[in-house]
């Protein structure tokens, strides 16, 4: 019985190269630990280089292999060489987690415009320059995944928000285009994961212009559950996976009941979205890296 039992039991997976783009905290960086756990060799990239090495000296111990290299999601000459590394490092590129975002609070007309603008080039462009980089790599050699992070307010809204919840919504359109595009790429597929709120530090190192820091909305899931779901898509890729039954709910609302969401959806956020105290505006980290002693923000990482 032993034998037919071990017999029929499912083969671990392959070791594989994946790329995670915002390592350096949040869903990246246990995204990263996961796959190395596994025995992966993992791409770290996010622009903070000391944090890159701190999550670097934390693998040291696992079974799978780290190579950091440091790159803003805003170049797309960076996102080029970040794939050239990855298969000159590991010989191909088998999936690619996009894990990088910042955040703006505050309502649109108060956010500066280069802060407006740093978010959608971070959120969205980031993904462009990513996908323009390894798309093709993954077409030449008939196969991988690109898994991109989306969040709930990619089918709902959030005021003071204005700036994530635009690039969210254009990050969802894009990533059913690059499906669409990659139809005729046997192999490749093109991932969405999509959390509500997770504990991680994008709240405290955001951008805000609304008088108080951001704070991850209850029920918030453990950067451990998104990232088990980023690892499930790279295992088996499916168009989009909702991670926690609060993106439901939210979503559900918005569509089902629009007069009820927009009278709530202020009050709400205000009172679980939002820190307590005051604090003066700031750019946080969308313009440029958190400073690396300051352990709630960790650059642009989900």
């Amino acid at each position: 019985m032993r034998a037919r039992a071990a017999r029929h039991a499912p083969s671990p997976p392959e070791p594989r190269t994946v790329v995670v783009v915002g390592a350096s905290s949040g869903i990246g960086r246990a995204t990263a630990l996961a796959l190395l756990a596994r025995g992966d060799s993992v791409v770290l990239s996010a622009r903070g280089a000391q944090r890159l090495r701190d999550v670097a000296a934390e693998c040291a111990a696992l079974p799978g292999r780290a190579l950091v290299v440091p790159a803003d999601v805003r170049s797309a000459a960076d996102m080029e060489r970040l794939a050239t590394a990855a298969e000159e490092a590991f010989g191909r590129i088998d999936g690619w987690v996009h894990a990088a975002g910042v955040i703006a609070y505050g309502r649109v007309e108060d956010v500066p415009a280069q802060v407006f603008r740093a978010v959608l080039e971070t959120n969205v462009l980031g993904v462009v320059h990513a996908a323009q980089a390894v798309l093709p790599r993954m077409r030449a050699q008939h196969g991988g995944t690109f898994v991109v992070l989306g969040s709930v307010l990619d089918k709902a809204t959030a005021p003071l928000m204005g700036s994530y919840v635009s690039s969210k919504w254009a990050v969802r359109g894009l990533a059913r285009v690059l499906r669409q595009e990659t139809r005729d790429a046997p192999g490749v597929a093109v991932c969405s994961v999509a959390p509500a709120g997770v504990d991680t530090p994008i709240y405290r190192s955001a951008a805000t212009y609304a008088g108080r820091l951001g704070s991850p909305p209850p029920p918030a899931d453990s950067p451990e559950t998104v990232a088990a779901a980023v690892v499930a898509c790279l295992d088996r890729p499916r168009r989009q996976l909702v991670v926690g039954p609060a993106s439901r709910v939210v979503q559900l609302g918005f569509v089902a009941l629009p007069p009820v969401y927009d009278a709530l959806v202020g009050p709400l956020l205000r009172v679980l979205g939002l820190a307590p105290g005051h604090v003066p505006p700031t750019p946080g980290n969308v313009l440029a890296p958190a400073a690396p002693q300051d352990p709630d923000a960790a650059g642009p990482a989900r």
